[in-house]
């Protein structure tokens, strides 16, 4: 019989249902079964509520004649109230009529919904206005007695900057960097703990260490500047006590609590953390310490928090410290200094244990992704010192373990260690958004299995609160343009849906400060003008209002992110400049627009001079946008919209070849990117298609199979190659690994992908140019492909609820796999190949096909391919067929 499993509200994922915002929450499960013949064809839903002194009491029961389980209605006809905490489980009928047993129980609690819940006031450290310089974190601290004992607590807490929290000396909950990134004059994210466990009866404290982070420290582009959302921190609590007797004590922050200035002298964001050990203060966060009234101060109490300013769970998983790296390697170099290895450029900072040594004495740590001349290379940071400084108070076994900074780095120097042996002492704590991983790739060819890795580990790094554009130098910003065409890999790579649907919520807020037009970067106001013009619109950086919200429905199935976003969709559509005469369903000429950018052709200090017409890849992606619009407004049953962009899809599509494409397929700039935008975006007639398909083959030849696309055509070549029938083609420019390829990098030791094809040089100097950055995850949309047509797992309809496995056999790929955790469970495809006579080969694949699924198998065969649908089970085929292509494929002389 079946047996449900994964229980899942929305799209969190456990531990991440405490303090939600959700109050009619939909529900879903997956099934633990291989029996296709299963059917389900009714569910029951029963409610519970847990109270306060953890009693559990039936709110429904709900049973319903339906074969969905997923997303389903939340049952009741009540929402949740603040502060509720239910229980959930589920059971299900197949055709039999006979039921499941029921499911384990999936626990949720609703956060605080409204202002009138918050009960707190705003604090601040008293030497906070009229701060200019970095400012040393501020140590926060409230006594309070307890005289009953306790069955329920809650600490809900949030800053204008970022914190760590403590009770009785404890440290609460994991989060690093809370409460996280958002456009703070819009949104303030909070955070709720269960403290239960932690207070006592009698005497008990609070702590609260509060640092600038991105609130007000240094962040921004061409080296950023500080305050950019307030002159300084400041800080909310609310804890929320239930005894044994079903009493109510609320502490909160008020006038009655104190403020000191801590150890860390420093922390921010591009330059490093500085801490001096002298000067901590023992104990500060437990009962009844005596406190030195020389270093504690009375908090200064703030106005209340703009009512514009919403306090607010988000929907993002939490930023964590996730692993431990230990180095692989110590190296001197050539100037004297101690350099760690850690083997993989990652994201997170270096925890120190072990020191001893003289009280005063300092350590520090340098960081930076590559070695040049075998020495730490921090020029690429730019104006980012990347530094953590730690003074030693002088004790046995001091440990030092950075709280409220971040690193991109593979290499550390460090300067002045005293202490154990160091790569027992040292270790890299990586830290980024705690998702789920949701997808898999492997195949025969090993540089491409490392290909892939680096693609896995510069999502992780750039995938911290907010999707950077890079995690090491002084910028750091959630570039839209860089998720825009990403975002199709990430939800391969990682179930990234609610951290992608609380971004699009500030990309909107962002988007309507400016009157409709997108930022570039969202959270914004981190980049000056002139150039990078707030209110300029802009091809593809703008076109994320679409593309991303698509992206995830496409994964999901979920309408829901579709209706979030829609008006910051249609917004944008409205804003986009047309020409006033002309082809007036096309890009206003007069707009500058950053085209294909980092196109290996361009000038290293003009990123944005690629070889293909700029005004061109706008209004390619104009139509492409056009024609999702049409799907959504569909979708969302919005037909007058629907209509509107069905005609100025069609009304783009035709001017868009009269400017730019021949009557036989030949199109205006003849670049890689030109072809494999027009391709894949469906911009060309069927009599154009064959002509259009056979000169981008002839132009990846000529260029000797190398990369002659940047931001614009990178996500698209191959793809393009295979859809105009060059499959050979397309595998001969994947495998290259001269530069500029995706090995390239790879073989230049690579373990992260680089912002430019060229980051490091062929004799393994870095790339003179100023913007040079060895972990960008824009090029690794290529994992895309990789999934489609190596691995050949392929989605058919938005959800997985139709799948294809249909691998493009090319190359010398002898094996490859992939897989994909569904919304309905997880998908597996493995094939590989094996020699036979004459030339004949045979394929034996093995799939698994999740319940509630079918599959289209397509394999390879000796007079043609062969298809087959399956449903729910593990299936395996096997098939023969002959290579009869040629391999390696032949570059072509460069000839015009």
């Amino acid at each position: 019989m079946a047996r449900i499993t994964q229980v899942q509200f929305e799209h969190y994922h456990l531990p991440n249902t405490l303090g939600v915002e959700e109050t009619r929450p939909r529900i879903s499960w997956k099934f633990d079964t291989h029996n296709s013949d299963f059917t389900q064809t009714a569910y029951e839903i029963e409610v519970c509520n847990i109270s306060w002194d953890l009693q559990t009491t039936v709110l429904s029961s709900t049973r319903r004649k339906s074969p969905d389980s997923y997303l389903v209605p939340w049952p009741q006809a009540e929402p949740l109230k603040p502060r509720q905490r239910i229980s959930i489980r589920v059971r299900a009928w197949d055709r039999s009529g006979v039921v499941t047993n029921w499911s384990d129980q999936a626990v949720l609690e609703v956060g605080l919904l409204t202002r009138a819940d918050w009960q707190c006031q705003r604090i601040a450290a008293p030497w906070g206005p009229g701060t200019t310089d970095p400012d040393p974190e501020q140590l926060y601290r409230k006594d309070f007695d307890l005289p009953k004992d306790i069955t329920k607590a809650r600490l809900y807490i949030t800053a204008q900057g970022v914190y760590e929290a403590e009770i009785n000396g404890q440290h609460v909950g994991d989060r690093f960097m809370a409460p996280g990134w958002t456009t703070y004059d819009g949104r303030l994210q909070y955070q709720t703990y269960d403290i239960t466990s932690l207070l006592v009866v009698g005497g008990n404290a609070i702590g609260v260490r509060v640092a600038e982070g991105w609130f007000s420290g240094r962040i921004g582009f061409e080296g950023g500047h500080r305050n950019i959302w307030g002159p300084h921190t400041a800080l909310l609590v609310q804890i929320e006590i239930t005894t044994t007797d079903g009493m109510v004590t609320t502490i909160v922050s008020d006038a009655s609590w104190s403020v000191a200035k801590g150890p860390i002298q420093s922390a921010e964001i591009y330059d490093g953390e500085k801490f001096d050990a002298i000067k901590e203060i023992p104990l500060w966060s437990t009962p009844g310490v005596c406190l030195d009234p020389a270093r504690w101060y009375h908090v200064l109490l703030m106005p209340p928090m703009p009512e514009s300013v919403k306090l607010t769970a988000g929907f993002g998983e939490p930023v964590r410290r996730i692993e431990a790296v230990k180095p692989v390697s110590t190296s001197i170099t050539p100037s004297g200094k101690v350099i760690l290895d850690f083997g993989q450029n990652i994201v997170g900072y270096v925890k120190l244990s072990n020191i001893n040594g003289p009280r005063g004495h300092k350590i520090t740590l340098s960081h930076a992704e590559v070695l040049e001349n075998e020495e730490l290379c921090t020029r690429p940071l730019r104006i980012c010192k990347a530094i953590d400084e730690y003074i030693l108070k002088g004790e046995k076994n001091e440990l030092y373990n950075p709280r409220f900074t971040f690193h991109g780095f593979r290499y550390a120097q460090i300067d002045g260690w005293i202490g154990g042996e160091l790569t027992e002492c040292a270790e890299a704590i990586v830290c980024h958004t705690d998702m789920r991983p949701v997808g898999a790739f492997s195949s025969s060819h090993v540089l491409l299995n490392k290909l892939y890795q680096n693609i896995v580990w510069g999502m992780r790094g750039n995938f911290l609160s907010v999707p950077t554009d890079c995690p090491q130098r002084d910028e750091r910003l959630g570039w839209s343009g860089d998720l825009a065409l990403f975002a199709p890999t990430a939800v391969l790579i990682y179930d990234c849906f609610n951290f992608l649907k609380n971004w699009l919520i500030d990309v909107e807020y962002d988007q309507m400060v400016l009157g409709g037009v997108p930022a570039m970067v969202t959270p914004n106001n981190t980049i000056p003008d002139p150039i990078w013009c707030r209110r300029v619109p802009c091809a593809i950086w703008h076109d994320v209002t679409v593309l991303a919200p698509w992206a995830l429905f496409e994964e999901t199935g979920d309408t829901s992110i579709l209706a979030q976003q829609y008006h910051s969709m249609v917004t944008w559509m409205r804003n986009v400049p047309l020409q006033a005469t002309g082809a007036t369903h096309l890009w206003d000429l007069s707009i500058f627009n950053l085209g294909d950018w980092l196109d290996p052709a361009a000038p290293p200090d003009a990123p944005w001079k690629g070889a293909t017409d700029a005004k061109m890849v706008a209004n390619a992606f104009l139509i492409h946008s056009l024609d999702i619009m049409s799907k959504i407004s569909r979708l969302l049953n919005q037909e007058p919209d629907h209509t509107h962009f069905i005609t100025s899809a069609a009304a783009a599509r035709q001017e868009f070849q009269d400017e730019y494409i021949t009557r036989t397929g030949r199109i205006v700039s003849d670049s890689q990117t030109a072809y494999a935008l027009a391709i894949c975006f469906d911009l060309l007639t069927d009599s154009q298609k064959g002509h259009a398909g056979s000169r981008l083959a002839y132009l990846v030849r000529k260029n000797e199979f190398k990369i002659a696309t940047g931001f614009a055509g990178t996500p698209f070549i191959c793809e393009a190659l295979v859809k105009a029938g060059h499959v050979q083609v397309a595998y001969s420019m994947l495998l290259e690994e001269s530069c500029p390829s995706w090995l390239y990098p790879v073989t230049m030791g690579a373990t992260t992908v680089w912002e430019r094809w060229d980051s490091m040089l062929p004799d393994g100097s870095v790339n003179p140019g100023e913007m040079t950055s060895f972990n960008h995850y824009a090029f690794g949309a290529i994992a895309k492909f990789m999934y489609e047509r190596v691995a050949g797992l392929q989605r058919v309809e938005p959800g997985w609820r139709k799948f294809r496995v249909a691998p493009s056999i090319g190359a010398e790929f002898e094996h490859a796999a992939a897989e994909h955790e569904s919304p309905f469970g997880r998908i597996s495809c493995h094939w590989e190949t094996m020699k036979g006579l004459d030339n004949l080969e045979k394929m034996v694949m093995h799939i698994s096909v999740p319940y509630s699924t079918t599959c289209e198998v397509v394999l390879p065969g000796i007079s043609g391919q062969k298809s087959h649908t399956v449903g729910c089970g593990n299936w395996t085929f096997e098939a023969e067929f002959l290579r009869g292509y040629e391999w390696p494929v032949k570059a072509l002389p460069p000839k015009s």
